[in-house]
């Protein structure tokens, strides 16, 4: 090993010095190192040592999470700024190493890009994780560098009194909450609570107890919902805060952090119903900053730092100036030509503090949009070094029922991780790159097939030669073939197109059966990368064929096993709702199919 072989670290070391010399590294010191790590990197205090000398030294860095790694050929030094740079330099270890008997000599001094470090997951639409699929979630990020995380809410923690809201999404549970909090801290990870507190509270305002909250109770048409529904809360209605502030009183005291994202985005019914009066007089941003305004009073009362989406604000940006000073403004965007650049800016001049959020381009796409993610996710670390931001925080949706397996975030974590860390050492990641860093660090496949797979599959979209924002075409013609088929062939896009990616996807799922996937899930990672083929290759034949009798089948073989693999990392909620969007297109089918045969009976 040289130094050559950094650049197959997630994340890719600031700096890296070869030595002289070989260290020898006996193979049963693997398991001590990783029982070392999962103690939070507290080697002082861990009851065995290795027969290689190992020695842990504190020193001063500008960042806690700062270390320098010297393997030399005697002996390993680590110097660290704090204990998370101590459980980052072993980790880093731990893939230096990488089953190799011997290291070569090599000095590593490291440092993070950005202070904080985060993923978000939305488990609100509609998956919400076991307890051990979050668990493993935490140690394979911490292992990343990753120091904090979001889990997206809207009606998925179950709050007293509030039983009629959750009672089907099996909801995380107060001790379950206290219980990830403790393994996050043993792995220096925040787990941040998150809470949307003004639109996106459908989920709630669609029952008659609360429908009085809301800005429109008959209810409005968004894309959140196959349903006509109300949206947001009214913000002139004093029951509003009363809501907010009990489901803060019982969320808040699970949580170590000491920050909260009470989301506030999207408020497309503001203005539109109950308020329209009043944002008429003053300005539906005035109406929206106050409404900010007593929630940030509210967590203040509370000792709790305020985060909030940024896209309202940015729309109203004569009003930036007058939010509180220490909100942390959360600026997303999830396109590869996204404009963090002239939003890092604008909000750096305002003083306040702020993280970039860009995104795993999961949602919406079964596969993901490869490319788009890739550039998404080094654009927004360039932006957000560029003009200060505090943090980086990758963003990972389930629009649309949360189709895509838990193999489709993979590739967005992974990178999203690095770029946090050191986004200069990825830029020059692209998907030949990234496939090599999924086959060695995520599917340990030492032929790199599998993660040239996993690329192939989140590039198909892009094959087409239309490109949608959030969504691929190859999705909209999955879950809704009754408008997108005959609107995709008059936008060019033949059936020869059609044929030839999905020969090429076909191509991947033979290539599937000989993958050798060493990880511990490997054969729960296959049948997912296998589900995400037969799904875009049922899309496609959606374009070239039409209404079939093999494509309704196809669509109730898809959904029964979308079910199982579903319940494999994911508690039962929801499930009903995110196979009913399968299920709905077959149902579909075989009742057009049914009228056809009934017609050429008559005849």
């Amino acid at each position: 090993m040289t130094v050559a072989h950094a650049q197959h670290l997630v994340p890719r070391p600031q700096r890296v010095t070869e030595l002289d010399g070989r260290l020898d590294w006996p193979d049963d010191h693997a398991r001590w190192l990783a029982d070392a790590i999962e103690q939070g990197g507290d080697v002082e205090g861990f009851p065995s040592r290795p027969r290689v000398d190992i020695q842990v030294e504190d020193q001063s860095f500008q960042s806690p999470d700062a270390y320098r790694l010297d393997i030399y050929g005697d002996r390993i030094v680590l110097r660290a700024g704090g204990a998370p740079g101590r459980y980052y330099g072993l980790c880093t270890l731990e893939q230096w190493i990488q089953g190799q008997n011997w290291l070569a000599a090599v000095a590593i001094e490291d440092w993070p890009d950005f202070k904080a470090r985060g993923v978000m997951l939305d488990i609100s639409r509609d998956k919400v994780p076991t307890q051990d699929t979050l668990e493993e979630m935490v140690r394979v990020l911490a292992g990343w560098k990753v120091n904090q995380l979001q889990l997206y809410m809207e009606h998925t923690f179950a709050y007293e009194g509030h039983e009629v809201v959750w009672k089907n999404a099996s909801p995380m549970t107060a001790q379950e909450i206290r219980q990830l909090d403790a393994l996050c801290r043993r792995h220096h990870v925040e787990l941040v609570p998150n809470q949307n507190s003004f639109g996106h509270m459908h989920r709630w305002l669609r029952h008659d107890a609360y429908k009085p909250l809301a800005e429109v109770p008959e209810g409005i048409e968004h894309a959140f919902s196959p349903h006509k529904e109300p949206f947001g809360l009214c913000p002139t209605e004093p029951g509003s805060l009363a809501l907010l502030e009990d489901l803060y009183d019982q969320l808040l005291p699970c949580f170590s952090s000491g920050q909260f994202n009470v989301g506030l985005d999207e408020t497309i019914d503001l203005g539109k119903g109950r308020s329209a009066d009043l944002c008429e007089q003053e300005g539906t941003g005035r109406v929206y900053l106050e409404f900010v305004k007593q929630i940030a009073q509210r967590l203040a009362s509370r000792d709790v730092r305020m985060q909030m989406w940024a896209d309202i604000v940015l729309e109203h940006q004569e009003l930036v100036t007058e939010l509180p000073a220490d909100i942390t403004l959360l600026l997303w965007g999830y396109e590869q030509d996204h404009p963090f650049d002239a939003q890092c800016s604008q909000v750096a001049a305002s003083g306040r503090p702020f993280y970039v959020c860009p995104g795993t381009s999961a949602w919406n796409a079964i596969a993901g949009r490869a490319d788009n993610m890739i550039g998404n996710l080094i654009e927004a670390a360039s932006a957000g070094r560029k003009h200060g931001a505090e943090g980086y925080l990758i963003t990972d949706w389930g629009d649309n029922g949360h189709l895509q397996p838990h193999v489709a975030s993979l590739p967005g974590w992974l990178l999203g991780a690095a770029c946090a860390w050191n986004g200069r050492g990825a830029e020059g990641v692209d998907a030949t790159a990234l496939g090599a860093l999924l086959s060695r660090r995520v599917f340990h496949d030492p032929s790199g097939d599998a993660g040239h797979i996993m690329m192939t599959l989140g590039n198909a979209y892009a094959e087409l030669g239309w490109r949608l924002k959030n969504q691929s075409e190859i999705f909209n013609l999955l879950l809704y073939p009754e408008r997108n088929r005959d609107r995709l062939h008059s936008e060019g896009v033949t059936t020869e197109v059609l044929a030839r990616v999905h020969t090429a996807i076909r191509q991947c799922n033979e290539r599937l059966q000989t993958c050798a996937m060493a990880c511990d899930d490997a054969e729960r990672l296959l049948d997912e990368m296998h589900w995400i083929g037969e799904a875009l290759m049922t899309g496609l034949e959606v374009g070239m064929d039409g209404l079939t009798p093999a494509l309704a089948e196809r669509y109730e073989r898809l959904a029964q096993q979308h079910r199982a693999l579903w319940l494999w990392r994911n508690r039962p909620g929801g499930l009903d709702d995110s196979a009913g969007r399968l299920e709905r297109v077959g149902a579909l089918l075989a009742e057009r199919l049914g009228e056809t045969e009934q017609s050429n009976g008559d005849t």
